[in-house]
């Protein structure tokens, strides 16, 4: 079952991750946040395992939002183990990521993604896209039953 409320950050820049929570705050979005620092994190996060072991896994987040470049496992290699798995393979996953490469773009989109937003440098802009994302996915659009 995902929750309307829980949103999952996978964000290893603490200056991306300060800028998105803040745009949500801003923007009034009062979903619980839950920040990943690496790809292994997230994973273990949604897996319940690791760290999340004790972690109620029948309750999954209504959007990731996911950037490429990480630690230890990549945002590619994320996407990829959970659009492979069972539980996972529906959640919505939104790729918010500085790459401008387009060969990041179509393998997002091969892979499964949502959504693929490139991290405006424009602090104003930056603001208004986490915004507006975070106003689609977690106010409008309807999650499929999991």
């Amino acid at each position: 079952m995902t929750q309307k409320n829980i949103l999952l950050l996978v964000e290893d820049n603490p200056d991306d991750e300060e800028l998105t929570l803040l745009a949500f705050e801003q923007s009034q979005i009062s979903n619980e946040v839950v920040v990943a620092h690496d790809g292994v994190e997230a994973l273990d996060y949604l897996l319940g395992t690791g760290m999340y072991a004790e972690r109620d896994i029948s309750v999954m987040p209504a959007l990731i939002l996911l950037d490429l470049q990480l630690p230890r496992i990549n945002g590619l290699e994320v996407l990829q183990r959970l659009r492979a798995n069972q539980r996972t393979k529906l959640l919505p996953v939104v790729i918010l990521t500085t790459s401008n490469e387009q060969q990041d773009l179509i393998n997002s989109y091969s892979l499964g993604c949502n959504s693929y937003i490139r991290k405006p440098v424009d602090y104003d802009q930056f603001m208004t896209a986490v915004q507006q994302l975070g106003m689609y996915w977690l106010s409008l659009n309807e999650l499929p039953p999991m």
